[in-house]
């Protein structure tokens, strides 16, 4: 079985209904102001819409206020809410308390020799590369790292981000996470997708 495969960073119309189309698992629309391929969650609503029953939709947000995040779930906006920030284990069990799907992410220092997670409270577990500014920015960690941390939880759909190309897709699926998230890795410019560098992933993964 392939890897399932998320295109985050979505913020056109055309795009998400293309990677629909081509049979991607999931998009992530970016609702942190602080982001290069930030789209606010009414520009984003007509094509969330319209994929909606099509591809899984994810919202990523950094520290958001959780009513903030709630609101756009229970529009229906969203199927699930990647947390990219610093939240914290009372923050999750609030977005527990609130039926809120979401990932949890855990981001990695290059230099880390070991992943120490925290609680783990979602099903789902993204790991990302560190940086000062949330995001992996295209750069990868060391994924030895994550193939221990897939290997240590098997009860978790483990998704693997942080500078995954066409060029290194095959090397990243062979440590069998559950879903590849790729973001600057298929695009033309921030926020544009290249529809046959996602093509090219999927043949690959």
């Amino acid at each position: 079985m392939r890897c399932k495969l998320k295109v985050c960073g979505v913020t056109q119309a055309t795009d998400a209904i293309r990677l629909a189309a081509l049979g991607v698992d999931a998009i992530g629309v970016n609702f942190w102001k602080g982001s290069k391929r930030y789209i606010d969650p009414q520009d984003a609503k007509p094509f969330l819409n319209e994929v909606r029953d099509n591809i899984h939709r994810v919202g990523v947000f950094v520290n958001e206020d959780i009513s903030r995040i709630k609101e756009i779930y229970d529009e229906g906006l969203i199927d699930s809410a990647q947390l990219h920030g610093d939240e914290d284990t009372s923050y999750y069990e609030e977005m527990i308390r609130y039926n809120i799907d979401f990932i949890q992410v855990i981001r990695i220092h290059v230099e880390d020799s070991a992943i120490q997670p925290p609680t783990l409270l979602s099903n789902r577990i993204l790991l990302d590369t560190f940086v000062p500014n949330y995001g992996g920015e295209g750069k990868p960690f060391n994924w030895k790292l994550a193939a221990k941390f897939i290997l240590a939880h098997p009860e978790k759909e483990v998704i693997l981000a942080g500078g995954i190309t066409p060029d290194n897709a095959a090397q990243a699926a062979l440590i069998k996470p559950y879903m590849l998230d790729v973001a600057s890795g298929v695009e033309t410019s921030p926020g544009l997708k290249s529809i046959s560098l996602v093509q090219e992933m999927l043949a690959i993964i």
